[in-house]
């Protein structure tokens, strides 16, 4: 009857961008964070569809013009 509010989660807008690794042999897709001043990437979630995209983009309020993709 009462639905699960998804928390929004923060991340630092200012040094951190919001990307999506996928592996060009086996197409394994990984979305987290890439510190912009380091390249260091911090690994949030597996994605394994379009639902689990959806749901690292709502629970982060991210829009789909801020996710990059890296291969």
């Amino acid at each position: 009857m009462f639905g699960k509010k998804t928390q929004k989660e923060v991340y630092d807008k200012e040094n951190l961008r919001p990307v999506i690794r996928a592996s060009i042999c086996t197409g394994e897709q990984v979305a987290g964070f890439k510190n912009i001043h380091t390249g260091k990437f911090t690994e949030i979630m597996l994605i394994r569809n379009t639902k689990d995209r959806m749901e690292f983009m709502q629970k982060y309020d991210i829009s789909e013009e801020e996710i990059s993709k890296e291969w």
